[in-house]
């Protein structure tokens, strides 16, 4: 149960931070102690009550709070996965994956 607390934490943190909302935004729309959200973010707590709040005020369906095998996955891995995906896509896919990448480099 740790290991789901403390990586639930970790994708909350990850799509809040992709929004660009602080934790005391966040903690602010859900109605909680900004401390209760960093206990949640580092995996001290699990959200019960609060879940579904998270997910609507981050505007993602449950489901996508606990999509965190990235996060397990080492820095290796993600380069395999990457590349071992694109080689099976065709040109035009190539060209926005690549258009992402150096959007995400600027």
């Amino acid at each position: 149960m740790d290991d789901i607390k403390k990586l639930l934490g970790q994708r909350i943190r990850e799509l809040r931070k992709s929004y660009n909302i602080s934790q005391q935004e966040l903690a602010e729309k859900i109605n909680i102690d900004p401390r209760n959200l960093s206990n949640i973010e580092t995996g001290k707590t699990f959200p019960s009550k609060s879940l579904l709040d998270i997910a609507y005020a981050l505007n993602v369906p449950v489901a996508e709070l606990f999509q965190f095998e990235h996060i397990k996955m080492s820095k290796n891995e993600l380069i395999n996965y990457i590349n071992s995906s694109t080689k099976r896509m065709n040109d035009t896919k190539l060209k926005v994956i690549y258009k992402f990448i150096k959007t995400l480099q600027n």
